[in-house]
């Protein structure tokens, strides 16, 4: 298991990681846009959210740091846009780590599957902390 920053940026973020790719002198970022994601047909992706970026991440001195934009519509607070990203490959660990952070605090989204993981979800425990639970190969 690996514990893991991710910073969330307002869109802006395609700015933030070549600057960090550029400081740290980093691989060029592989960048993965919302509209780049499988669209579901109920839900029509807004024309501002395309361009946005969904993930990309970085290596920096051996520390894997993820980053996004927000969803339009999304409240976005500067300084409160670090979460904690847990992966790990035990969905047992995944469930039972989702369950308790959740007890007192809120689910941002539910633990599911989704196109890039058999088990993900977001949660805010009862410190304020974001967490997101990933499952990895």
């Amino acid at each position: 298991m690996s514990v893991d920053v991710y910073l969330v940026f307002d869109g802006n973020c395609r700015e933030a990681v070549e600057f960090y790719a550029k400081v740290f002198q980093t691989e060029s970022p592989q960048i993965m846009t919302f509209g780049e994601s499988p669209q579901h047909p109920d839900y029509p992706l807004p024309e501002e959210a395309k361009e946005r970026i969904m993930h990309t991440r970085l290596s920096i001195d051996g520390s894997n740091v993820m980053f996004s934009d927000t969803f339009p519509g999304q409240e976005y607070i500067q300084g409160n846009n670090v979460t904690l990203a847990l992966v790990s490959h035990s969905t047992d660990d995944l469930t039972s780590w989702f369950e308790q952070l959740k007890e007192g605090g809120k689910v941002d989204m539910e633990l599911q599957e989704t196109f890039w993981s058999k088990l993900y979800g977001q949660v805010t425990d009862k410190f304020g902390v974001h967490w997101q639970l990933n499952f990895g190969e």
